[in-house]
């Protein structure tokens, strides 16, 4: 995409009243309510922590959709994890996957009886346990959307080169675009425009999300996390619908590289290949998912183990899937708050930090 097809690129935060104003304008030109959706678990956050859904005006609807890694991973990837476990490997991840439900249990439950599930905060440090124990398989769980992908992919490259036959990957990591594709197709779900992660987008760059705009005629703009940055992100969103004048926009303090990181993506593309992916409540993405490639393939614990994800769900009331598809909002699963709470969760939404439902919970209630 050209510069020059950006409406306003890399502006600093303007005063909150004054876009608290421009956005009230914008919606009323509109002529209708509209309803936005962010999909980055960072972003939740940000907007429930400063209490901008409080400034919003009426007519405005902001959802939290599918940006929570931990959120997205669906039940029968948590299966093949707890297998690995039973199976006698060293099962590494990060913290929060630790109390995502499987149909069975959760690798913290694994943990309290005796299995060696262990938290780590890199992928590299994964590989440097493996390499300090060459008597057991390790398994590291790669998880995340573009921006943790890279490392998985580093480690691998590094593990390669080093011959380290006892460390694999089970890789679960996702990508953004597909899934808003598919938002975009549920007729159920009319979202007006998205607030795009500044994050992922320094890796994918801007071109991921043109079909947004230029394909799908959706609002769609670049935030970062302050709320400054999040209100003028907005205020956009509701200009380009009421001008009917679609074009991806940026609004973040720090630079968004149009290009995104090449380095990052050459890497990406050498280790991982796309595939269909499971997510958790939204079912079978196609091309969402990254595949451990070929030459890499001795290190894929799915191929390694032969694991295969079950199909079949555990019907458990939870709604999470409902919840990252914008269907409806926390309180309206009958779980929530109730039996579904931070100290005892049901699902990924009420488990990671970042999930919807555990920050409607902190900050909502």
């Amino acid at each position: 995409m050209p510069e020059s097809d950006l409406k306003a690129p890399r502006e600093g935060p303007a005063n909150i009243e004054a876009l608290r104003g421009k956005l009230s304008e914008y919606l009323e030109c509109a002529g209708r309510p509209l309803t936005f959706m962010e999909v980055c678990g960072t972003h939740t956050v940000a907007i429930f922590r400063s209490g901008l859904r409080s400034l919003l005006p009426e007519g405005l609807r902001v959802l939290s959709g599918p940006g929570c890694p931990v959120c997205v991973t669906d039940q029968s990837e948590i299966d093949m994890a707890l297998s690995l476990a039973k199976r006698d490997c060293v099962v590494l991840t990060y913290g929060d996957m630790l109390r995502v439900p499987g149909s069975s249990g959760s690798l913290l439950k694994m943990k309290g009886e005796g299995a060696a599930v262990e938290v780590v905060t890199s992928a590299i440090q994964s590989m440097e346990i493996a390499r300090k124990n060459p008597e057991r398989e390790v398994v590291f769980l790669g998880v995340g959307f573009e921006t943790t992908a890279p490392a998985t992919a580093v480690t691998l490259q590094q593990a390669r080169r080093n011959g380290l036959d006892n460390f694999s990957v089970l890789c679960l990591h996702k990508t953004v675009p597909a899934a808003l594709s598919a938002l975009c197709s549920n007729p159920d779900l009319r979202i007006d425009g998205f607030i795009l992660p500044g994050h992922v987008t320094v890796v994918t760059g801007l071109d991921e999300y043109a079909f947004l705009t230029k394909k799908l005629r959706r609002a769609a703009a670049v935030a970062g996390f302050e709320p400054e940055e999040i209100l003028a992100c907005m205020t956009d969103l509701a200009r380009q619908v009421a001008e009917r004048d679609f074009r991806l926009s940026v609004w973040r303090l720090k630079d968004v590289p149009i290009e995104g990181n090449p380095a990052a993506r050459r890497i990406l593309s050498e280790v991982f290949e796309p595939c269909d992916a499971r997510w958790r409540g939204l079912g079978v993405i196609a091309g969402s998912g990254c595949r451990i490639a070929e030459p890499y393939g001795e290190f894929d614990a799915v191929r390694k183990f032969g694991l295969d994800p079950a199909e079949d769900v555990v019907d458990n009331g939870c709604r999470c899937g409902e919840v990252l598809s914008g269907l409806i909002s926390p309180p309206e699963c009958e779980l929530f708050g109730r039996v579904c709470t931070p100290l005892a969760p049901v699902g990924p939404c009420m488990v990671s930090s970042e999930g919807t439902c555990g920050a409607w919970y902190r900050y909502h209630q």
